[in-house]
C-alpha cells in the first residue's frame, strides 16, 4: 500500500492544488486535498471554479476537498416521488405558500448551522463559514432558495453559482417537506434555464433516490471549468416554472 501523500497547507491567496492530487480512496480522509488558505471572496470563487469546497470543523484549520466521484443531480434526471408530487400539487395551488429566492440567505444558512448533517454531533457551518458565504452571498455568488407559508420561512436551502454551475451546500426544513420543495424549486428553475448539473458534493441513499448519482471527479471538474465561464442566469423564481415539473394526477 502506498504511503499517503503529505497534504499542502496553503498561504491565503496562494493558488489551490489540482483536484486530481486529492488523498486516495484508502487514505485516512479520501478527496482531502489541502489545508490552510482563506474564505474570502476570492478563494472561495477559485475552490469551487476548480472543484473544491471547504468543510471543517471547530477547532480544525481550513480543509479543502474534492471527492471521487462527486455526487451530483442532473435536472432532467430528478425524481419527482409520488408523495413529494402530491405536496407540490397542494403547494402550487395554495396561495398561502410561496417560493422566494435570496429574500432571506442570512436566516436560511443560520437555520442550516442548526441543524447538524445525520451522524454528526455539530455543525460544519460555524462563524467563520458564516461569514464567509454571507460575503460570497452579497458579491452575488451564494444564494438562497426558501419556502414560505403564511408569510413565515419554513425551509430553505443555499449553495452557490458561478457561471452556469450550480454547487448545493445545506438546507433545513421546520415543516414535513419543506426542503425538498425547495430543492424542487431549484431543479424547476435550473431546467426552466437549461443548467444541466447541481453539485451535491458527497454520496446519500437519499439524494440517490431523488436522481443524484456518482460522476468521476476528472469529469466533474471538467464539466464546471467549462460552465463556470458562461454567463449565470437570474436568480429569481417565478410560479411558471412549476410547469416543468411533472405535476400530473397524484
Amino acid at each position: 500500500m502506498s504511503a499517503t501523500p503529505a497534504l499542502p497547507v496553503l498561504r491565503p491567496g496562494a493558488p489551490f492544488p489540482p483536484a486530481s492530487q486529492a488523498w486516495p480512496e484508502h487514505s485516512p480522509a479520501p478527496g482531502l486535498v489541502a489545508a490552510g488558505g482563506a474564505l474570502d471572496v476570492p478563494s472561495l470563487l477559485a475552490a469551487y471554479g476548480s472543484g473544491l469546497f471547504p468543510w471543517f470543523s471547530a477547532g480544525e484549520p481550513i480543509l479543502w476537498w474534492s471527492p471521487d466521484p462527486r455526487m451530483v443531480l442532473a435536472p432532467a434526471r430528478f425524481r419527482l416521488h409520488r408523495s413529494l408530487r402530491r405536496t407540490l400539487q397542494r403547494f402550487v395551488r395554495d396561495g398561502r405558500c410561496e417560493i422566494r429566492m435570496d429574500s432571506a440567505f442570512d436566516q436560511v444558512i443560520t437555520a442550516c448551522a442548526q441543524a447538524p448533517r445525520p451522524g454528526q454531533s455539530g455543525t460544519w457551518i460555524g462563524p467563520a463559514m458564516r461569514r464567509a458565504y454571507q460575503a460570497l452571498h452579497a458579491a452575488g455568488h451564494a444564494h438562497s432558495v426558501e419556502t414560505w407559508v403564511d408569510g413565515r420561512l419554513v425551509a430553505g436551502l443555499y449553495g452557490v453559482g458561478i457561471g452556469r454551475m450550480v454547487f448545493g451546500e445545506s438546507m433545513f426544513t421546520t415543516v414535513t417537506d419543506g426542503s425538498k420543495l425547495a430543492l424542487a424549486a431549484l431543479v424547476a428553475w435550473a431546467r426552466h434555464h437549461r443548467l444541466p448539473l447541481i453539485d451535491c458534493q458527497q454520496q446519500t441513499g437519499h439524494l440517490a433516490s431523488l436522481g443524484a448519482a456518482p460522476v468521476p471527479r476528472g469529469a466533474f471538474v471538467e464539466q464546471v471549468q467549462a460552465l463556470a465561464v458562461q454567463p449565470a442566469p437570474a436568480w429569481q423564481f417565478k410560479p411558471v416554472y412549476w410547469t416543468e415539473m411533472t405535476l400530473g394526477p397524484p
